[in-house]
């Protein structure tokens, strides 16, 4: 179900079905919904991974409620939602995929992405979509000079007036380095940023 007071509250928005048309199925055990709203990104996660743990965060009570009613009615086991500060600290993800909430600001925003992109596991990667002309060109831009070391930074679709970006953590020091090396020398069209 959905209510009012969420985001998108009548029906799937059109960032949310761009990015589902656009993402690969999810890898790993350990899977985040930034923002979960009333779940359609957290129940789509978990359908594609029935085996994972799909941790569904948002600041509205409402929107974790909505989301667990809607997983317990399609038998999804592995839900959780939580608060953003309730998600146990040492957690990491293999994947991420979100419609983050731009539309609370600029420096809110980059807060957001800034306490969970970094919570990728090594090898992880995350799936955000932006629409355009709110800013998501600047966003993949800011993105990539922000993350430091490690991270791959690109555009993987453009849909619709949305952009799809992935933010890849490195699987490892030695990874990052050749990629860097690669991005260094043309041999690669993403953006991997390295402090080596």
């Amino acid at each position: 179900g959905t209510a009012a007071g969420v985001f998108s509250p009548s029906d799937l928005d059109k960032g949310t079905a761009a990015l589902l048309r656009n993402v690969p199925d999810p890898h790993g055990r350990n899977l985040l919904d930034i923002g979960c709203g009333w779940g359609p990104i957290t129940l789509a996660l978990a359908l594609a991974a029935p085996s994972a743990t799909v941790t569904a965060v948002d600041v509205n009570e409402r929107s974790l409620r909505l989301t667990a009613a809607n997983a317990r009615e399609l038998g999804l086991a592995g839900v959780e939602t939580h608060l953003p500060e309730d998600v146990p600290a040492d957690r990491t993800f293999d994947t991420i995929w979100s419609n983050p909430p731009i539309r609370v600001g600029k420096q809110e925003l980059h807060d957001i992405l800034m306490m969970w992109l970094p919570r990728l596991a090594p090898g992880g990667t995350a799936w955000l979509v932006v629409q355009k002309n709110l800013g998501g060109d600047s966003l993949q831009r800011w993105l990539a000079a922000t993350l430091g070391e490690g991270y791959c930074v690109d555009r993987a679709a453009t849909d619709k007036g949305f952009r799809v970006i992935t933010v890849q953590r490195a699987s490892s020091e030695e990874e990052a380095v050749a990629l860097a090396n690669d991005v260094a020398y043309g041999l690669a069209s993403s953006v991997w940023t390295s402090d080596v």
